[in-house]
């Protein structure tokens, strides 16, 4: 079965800070990692269950997939996969609990 991948209004401004950022750098590795992100993300769609479960929640439905030094934060619902949030590696977690 294949699921519906819709992104948060949050996870959608992680994004967007995330091009920011690295575009005060580099305009083309900016490009670059938001693609390798939204096509990482598209591809949950077929494997739901292939990111790890997110440590910090424990729950089976959480999952997280690694996109460079990014987690791509989801959660698996009935019939799509709503991503969360997409946050560096190094940034605590808790900021982002709030949105589950």
């Amino acid at each position: 079965m294949d699921y519906k991948v819709v992104w948060s209004p949050e996870a959608i401004e992680d994004l967007q800070s995330v091009a920011e950022y690295i575009e005060r750098d580099s305009e083309f590795y900016a490009r670059a990692v938001v693609i390798k992100i939204l096509d990482v993300s598209q591809g949950i769609n077929h494997f739901p269950l292939r990111g790890r479960i997110v440590p910090e929640i424990e729950d089976k439905k959480i999952r997280e997939l690694f996109v460079y030094s990014y987690r791509v934060i989801y959660q698996i619902k009935e019939s799509q996969i709503l991503i969360v949030a997409v946050i560096h590696d190094k940034r605590l977690f808790d900021s982002i609990s709030e949105r589950f």
